[in-house]
C-alpha cells in the first residue's frame, strides 16, 4: 500500500486498550479504520501489566485477543512506530500528517524469526522489563508484540553487520529514513493514553536515585510470569525482600508537583500488587502508606477488605521523605494520621511508589482540540456525551480524557465509537 495519501472512514490515534476497542467497534460496523500507534507494537500500557483488579485476571489474556482481532480485521489498518505531526479538520475531512519512524528493518520482508536478535552481540537495559533485564540492539519488543517486527536501537548499535548477515530475508536496512504520509478520514478518536508522573520530580522521594525504590509499573514486571527474574527480587542486589512498602499519592494530590488531582487507580493497583506479593512472598510484611483509600468501582471495596483479611497492613499516613538505609534497606519517614502518632520512621527492604496519571500527549502544537487545566483532553459535555471534544467530528476515549481504570476506558471507547459512527452516518446522509 502506498503511504503518500491514505483514505479511511475513521482514524484512531493510539493502539492501547481504548483505541483497540474503539477501532473494533467501528470496524464491526463496516467502517474502514486506521490505527496510528507511537510504539512499535499495539497493546498500550495494559499489555505490560501482570493482572487486573479486582478480578485478578491475566492482563495479557484480555489484551492479546483484542490485539489479534484488530490485526486480522479486514476493515482495520494498523500503523505502528508512527508519530502524529498534526491533526486538522478541513470541511468534512480530518487530515492527519504522520511520520513513520525508521525501524531500520523492512516491515514487509521481516518475518519475525528473531535471528537478528539472537545473533546481535550488544546488550542494553530493556525498558519493557522495567530496566531490570537486558535486550539486544536489534529486537522484537516482546514475545506477543503485534506486529512481530524487529527494530534497531541505533543509539547502541555498533554496526557490526552480524544481524544483516543472518537475516534470511535481507530485511535489515541500515540507511532507512523516516517516511511522511497523510491520512484523511471523516472522523477521529483520540485514545492517546496516559503517562506516569516522573520518578525524578520529587526530591523528597530520592529523585529515582535510591536503590530498591521502584515504580508501580516496574513492580508489574517483577510480578509478571514472564518478568525479568521469574520471581520478585530486589533490583539492587537480587535478594528476596522481607518487607515491602507502598507509598500512595507519590505523584497525585500534590500541588508541589503541579498535580492536585486524584489519579483514581493508584489505591486499587497498589492493593492488587500487595495481594499478588503476599502470594509470591508469603513470609514478607507488606505495608501500604495511604492518605485515603478510594475504592470507587464495583467490587473494589470488597477487594480492599480481602487485602485486609490477608494481613496486608494499611497505615494512614503521609510519607514526608525516604532515605537510603543500611544494607540496601529504605527508611520511610512519615506522619501518622491515626492515634496522634506524630512523625516516625520505618525500614523496608523494597519501596514501591504509586505514581499518578498524567497526559501522555499534548495536542497544543499538533491539534486544535482543547485540554483542561489538568492537561487531559477536554470534553464539552462530560455528563451527557463524555466522548465529545470541542473539535467537530473528533472524539476522545480512555485515559486521554482523564484518569480512569481499564473498565471505564473500555466503556468510554465504546461511547466514542458510537459517537463516531453516528457522525459518519450523518455525514453520509448529507453527502447523499
Amino acid at each position: 500500500m502506498s503511504k503518500e495519501k491514505l483514505h479511511f472512514d475513521a482514524l484512531v490515534v493510539g493502539g492501547g486498550i481504548a483505541g483497540l476497542q474503539a477501532a473494533l467497534d467501528l470496524a464491526d460496523q463496516d467502517f474502514k479504520v486506521a490505527i496510528v500507534e507511537r510504539d512499535a507494537s499495539i497493546g498500550g500500557k495494559m499489555i505490560r501489566l501482570s493482572k487486573v483488579f479486582p478480578t485478578l485476571d491475566c492482563a495479557s489474556c484480555i489484551t492479546t485477543p483484542k490485539m489479534a482481532a484488530a490485526a486480522h480485521h479486514d476493515n482495520i489498518t494498523i500503523f505502528t512506530y508512527c508519530e502524529l505531526q498534526s491533526l486538522a479538520r478541513t470541511g468534512a475531512t480530518v487530515t492527519a500528517a504522520v511520520v513513520q519512524k525508521p525501524r531500520y528493518v523492512d516491515e514487509v520482508k521481516c518475518i519475525g524469526c528473531r535471528q537478528c536478535e539472537y545473533r546481535c552481540p550488544v546488550y542494553v537495559p530493556d525498558p519493557e522489563q522495567g530496566g531490570f533485564s537486558a535486550r539486544k540492539a536489534i529486537y522484537v519488543p516482546f514475545s506477543n508484540a503485534i506486529p512481530p517486527i524487529a527494530l534497531m536501537d541505533v543509539e547502541n548499535c555498533t554496526l557490526c553487520g552480524l544481524c544483516a548477515k543472518v537475516c534470511p530475508t535481507q530485511a535489515v536496512k541500515y540507511f532507512q529514513q523516516p517516511e511522511q504520509f497523510t491520512i484523511t478520514a471523516k472522523t477521529a478518536v483520540l485514545a492517546t493514553g496516559f503517562g506516569l508522573t516522573p520518578l525524578e520530580n520529587k526530591h523528597q522521594y530520592g529523585e529515582g536515585k535510591i536503590p530498591n525504590v521502584i515504580t508501580a509499573l516496574q513492580m508489574e514486571r517483577l510480578l509478571a510470569p514472564h518478568g525479568p527474574y521469574n520471581r520478585v527480587l530486589r533490583p539492587a542486589d537480587g535478594k528476596e525482600p522481607d518487607s515491602v512498602a507502598y507509598i500512595q499519592c507519590a505523584g497525585s494530590r500534590d500541588k508541589s508537583m503541579g498535580i492536585p488531582y486524584c489519579s483514581r487507580v493508584c489505591c486499587m493497583y497498589a492493593v492488587k500488587q500487595a495481594m499478588l506479593l503476599s502470594g509470591a512472598l508469603p513470609l514478607a510484611d507488606i505495608t501500604i502508606y495511604y492518605m485515603d483509600i478510594r475504592a470507587f468501582g464495583k467490587g473494589y471495596e470488597q477487594f480492599y477488605q480481602n487485602a485486609l483479611a490477608m494481613g496486608i497492613q494499611f497505615v494512614r499516613a503521609k510519607v514526608a521523605s525516604i532515605d537510603p538505609g543500611d544494607r540496601g534497606s529504605v527508611t520511610v519517614h512519615y506522619e501518622s494520621q491515626e492515634g496522634g502518632g506524630g512523625v516516625t520512621r520505618a525500614s523496608h527492604d523494597l519501596v514501591v511508589l504509586s505514581l499518578g496519571m498524567v497526559p501522555d500527549w499534548n495536542p497544543a502544537d499538533q491539534c486544535a482540540v482543547s485540554t483542561g487545566s489538568d492537561g487531559f483532553i477536554k470534553t464539552v459535555m462530560p455528563k451527557i456525551a463524555p466522548a465529545r471534544t470541542d473539535m467537530e467530528g473528533v472524539f476522545v476515549a480512555g485515559a486521554a480524557g482523564g484518569p480512569k481504570d481499564i473498565v471505564d476506558s473500555i466503556a468510554e471507547a465504546g461511547a466514542a465509537a458510537m459517537e463516531a459512527a453516528k457522525y459518519l452516518v450523518a455525514a453520509r446522509r448529507v453527502a447523499a
